[in-house]
């Protein structure tokens, strides 16, 4: 798989050997590989302003086994389930794998908030899923190596309102206990924090109650708090939690931090919350977990980038922290320091489908896994009838940016489409679909699907098809019949609004889709995506 990708992570200085591939060259190797950071150069430095999981990275986690650090993020209604990164410095992470290639059988949606933690050389996920038929759970996997394969062991709580965001961890004895939220602002109601001690195995919750830890009482916090993740210091427990709404053009999202002498409590808020707010770069900082590097803290966290909100989603970014004179953790000006990415471009993708295998990148509908076949420099993509279609996508990683196709479009069937499709999910895209003889442009909302345009084409070899965002919010999709020249599809306006794309809490993809019977196959040849600022 020739595969680039790469990511600007100011200031830090690129050594001398730095690789082809993060010079922007298209690696000529087989293997799928994916580098979100540069680097990080051998001299001290006093900040670590990085985007370090560019794109639609959200509740990140991450903890050290051995020498090298380990983190996932939510994934959502997105496949594969839960990205797994490798990092031997907290800036430079690869991604290895996924914890599930597709949703464990007892679950149907909602993949959020995994934890990742280690012990006795067994690694765990800790995540949160929707029961099918029920509510949303906490549940646990494990596995021996912390790249997979994971056993699933199912859900462990599970309440009427929703269990969310749960993270083990030992008490002051050496006790092991999960810490979950409640998920009852879906409801209006309060959301307390709850403890209740874990097995050993980590496949089932003891005694017969949990302990409520706290809840959202101050006005800051708003209808929540959620995302709890762990920190011991100076014989403290320290929860950092995020409070208030998560998600979208209206978020109001923050990091608070309390603490408390045993993990019981009484747990003690600080006065100076919330520590990690919004500034002119990043807005809705929160759910994160701590991480320690060179004798420094920091929390691996998410956030907004103000050029291009919702429609990339949230970013996976490090913001360092320090202990005050009053024993609590203060981040620098109480918002995220990360640097803004001055040079985009460096997040463009290529994949000209060498090798025998689908990049990791990839991802899908969850519960719809495509038939993907990679093979002679082409993807090879067996159609759907169902909805848009059989369909895998990539992260966007900026607001503006081109991306681009070609298709063998010559020996498609009556009655199949295939394309490039700009998609918040599977009932809200924007799509240019070709057929035998024409390019028709699809407009989904809700589910229900709009042909806006429609042109005739000779019957093409090698199709290309291309759509241009600008700002995440107006999109313009162009073909051309020899790989130079691009014809946009004739509307009536220069470019088509797409501002109802992204769910609350997703960012936009860009795929590819083959709409049809199951015994078509649709070989594409390239994919690419250009970013601009």
């Amino acid at each position: 798989m020739s595969f680039a990708f790469e990511n600007e992570a100011r200031p830090l200085a690129l050594p001398s050997d730095y690789s082809a591939e993060c010079r922007g060259q298209v690696p000529t190797d087989s293997t799928p590989t994916l580098s979100v950071a540069p680097p990080v150069a051998t001299e001290p430095r006093t900040t670590y302003a990085n985007v370090v999981l560019p794109g639609d990275f959200p509740d990140p986690t991450v903890t050290k086994i051995g020498d090298m650090y380990w983190a996932s993020a939510t994934s959502a209604e997105w496949g594969p389930v839960f990205p797994l990164f490798k990092s031997t410095n907290l800036v430079d992470w690869e991604l290895v794998s996924h914890v599930f290639a597709d949703k464990p059988e007892w679950a149907e949606a909602s993949f959020w908030a995994p934890e990742i933690s280690y012990e006795d050389g067994k690694t765990y996920i800790c995540y949160t899923a929707r029961q099918k038929g029920g509510p949303l759970c906490v549940a646990m996997a494990s596995a021996d190596d912390p790249a997979g394969p994971y056993l699933d062991h199912g859900p462990l709580v599970g309440q009427a309102q929703g269990s969310i965001d749960g993270f083990p961890i030992r008490d002051e004895n050496g006790e092991l206990y999960l810490v979950w939220k409640e998920d009852a602002n879906a409801y209006g109601n309060p959301t307390p924090l709850w403890a209740q001690r874990l097995n050993e195995e980590r496949t089932a919750l003891l005694g017969d109650a949990p302990v409520e830890l706290f809840r959202n009482d101050v006005p800051w916090e708003g209808n929540l708090v959620e995302g709890s993740a762990f920190a011991q210091h100076d014989g403290y427990f320290y929860m950092f939690y995020a409070g208030n709404g998560c998600c979208g053009s209206g978020c109001t999202y923050a990091t608070g931090v309390a603490r408390a002498r045993q993990l019981l409590g009484p747990w003690e808020k600080c006065p100076q919350n919330p520590i990690l707010k919004k500034n002119k770069v990043w807005s809705c900082p929160g759910h994160g977990t701590v991480a320690e590097y060179d004798g420094r803290w920091f929390l691996l966290h998410h956030a907004y980038h103000a050029s291009s909100h919702e429609f990339v989603g949230r970013q996976g970014i490090l913001s360092e922290f320090s202990w005050n004179a009053e024993g609590w953790p203060e981040f620098e000006g109480n918002s995220p320091q990360a640097a803004p990415l001055q040079n985009v471009s460096r997040l463009n993708l290529t994949d000209t489908f060498a090798g025998n295998h689908l990049a990791e990148t990839w991802q899908w509908p969850i519960g719809k896994k495509p038939v993907v076949g990679i093979g002679d420099g082409q993807l090879l993509l067996q159609a759907c009838p169902d909805e848009l279609g059989a369909l895998v996508a990539q992260r966007t990683y900026a607001a503006t940016y081109k991306a681009t196709t070609a298709l063998n479009a010559a020996v498609l069937p009556i009655g199949t489409f295939a394309g490039l499709t700009a998609v918040g999910d599977p009932h809200n895209a924007l799509a240019l679909m070709a057929s035998n003889d024409k390019l028709q442009l699809w407009h989904v909302k809700n589910g229900v699907s709009q042909c806006l345009t429609e042109v005739a084409v000779e019957p093409n070899r090698n199709l290309g098809l291309r759509v241009e965002a600008w700002g995440g919010q107006r999109y313009r999709f162009s073909y051309s019949l020899n790989g130079v020249t691009w014809e946009p599809m004739p509307l009536d306006s220069f470019a088509i609004n797409g501002t109802y794309l992204p769910p609350w809490d997703r960012g936009i993809r860009v795929g590819l889709l083959a709409q049809g019977p199951t015994d078509v196959t649709v070989a594409f040849d390239h994919f690419t995506i250009r970013n601009q600022r």
